[in-house]
């Protein structure tokens, strides 16, 4: 067996899943179970569904055609069964990213599309959809010497009173072969995503195992014509609680879920929590590699002006 701890629970695999961080056994039996076996192509029973996937009782199917088709059950267990001619290792991604995932929603837990790093014991998170450079920013500030925190998924509980903590997603990296040769990490670059990718899990030199309270959250946005106020190359704007509300619920880590399972309240408390904590800004920046240094100067400066480095939980 192999055990993980992905957003503060335990987890059980009678498979190696690429991408996490492997941790020892632990007493006491697991939250959640990952099995490989037979899965069905309906759930019996279904009160709700989409294109790719089905609701009934306790239960979530979900397939990616051609993949992987998964159940959730109860929210203790994901059984997952390959499709075709895809193999375990390719398919351990959409069922440790969108199964775990769909799993937090369904525990109802606040679960945000984010990467987060580690900035004078508090974690500060970086939210956008796939593509937006939420691993490459995590990874380029890692290499500066911040504490990895997570990769892909944000957890977030404590939500109603003192400080809101953000779960460790117990991954690694996931960077482009462009992003591990700028950065400097072949050294720690491990099996592709997926065998058909150029991409690659990386793992983090500094890790965090245990929950850290909540500094700020990023929205990430890209600069596409040089337009910032005065010139700037990078602009980072607070947003008042409504533009935070709807930046956060749109950045849940499926927000079609959110609507689904009436979850919208969650998502409002999470945003008035964060501005609590420190606040929700958008951060505009150009995506390439040769602006890197100056978003990252941008942002320390920014943690020294609003005394998120000094702030130590």
């Amino acid at each position: 067996m192999y055990h993980y701890v992905i957003s503060g629970l335990r987890v059980e695999s009678d498979h190696a899943m690429p991408g996490l961080i492997e941790t020892d056994s632990v007493a006491g039996a697991p939250d959640v179970r990952l099995r490989r076996g037979e899965v069905p192509t309906e759930l019996a029973g279904s009160t709700i569904s989409g294109p790719t996937w089905q609701m009934a009782d306790g239960q979530f199917l979900l397939h990616i055609p051609g993949i992987v088709r998964m159940v959730l059950d109860g929210g203790t267990t994901i059984t997952w069964e390959c499709e075709g001619e895809t193999r375990p290792e390719d398919a351990a991604i959409f069922v440790t990213g969108s199964g775990f995932g769909l799993l937090m929603h369904q525990h109802g837990r606040s679960i945000l599309h984010a990467s987060a790093i580690d900035v004078g014991g508090r974690a500060v998170l970086f939210c956008g959809p796939s593509g937006a450079g939420k691993s490459t920013l995590a990874a380029a500030l890692a290499a500066k010497g911040f504490g990895h925190v997570a990769d892909d998924q944000c957890v977030l509980s404590a939500l109603s009173g003192g400080s809101t903590l953000v779960h460790p997603d117990g991954r690694s990296h996931k960077l482009w072969e462009q992003a591990i040769d700028k950065l400097n990490l072949l050294d720690r670059s491990g099996p592709a995503v997926r065998s058909e990718l150029r991409k690659f899990y990386v793992q983090p030199g500094r890790a965090s195992s245990a929950p850290l309270p909540l500094a700020a959250i990023y929205v990430l946005a890209e600069a596409r014509v040089p337009d910032l106020a005065k010139g700037e190359r990078v602009a980072i704007t607070p947003l008042n609680l409504a533009d935070a509300a709807l930046m956060v619920r749109a950045n849940a880590y499926r927000p079609a879920m959110v609507e689904r399972l009436g979850q919208g309240g969650l998502y409002l408390e999470t945003a008035a929590a964060a501005m609590r904590a420190g606040g929700v800004f958008r951060l505009t920046r150009p995506m390439a590699f040769g602006d890197m240094e100056g978003v990252l100067a941008a942002l320390e400066a920014h943690w020294q002006d609003s005394g998120v480095m000094e702030r130590v939980a």
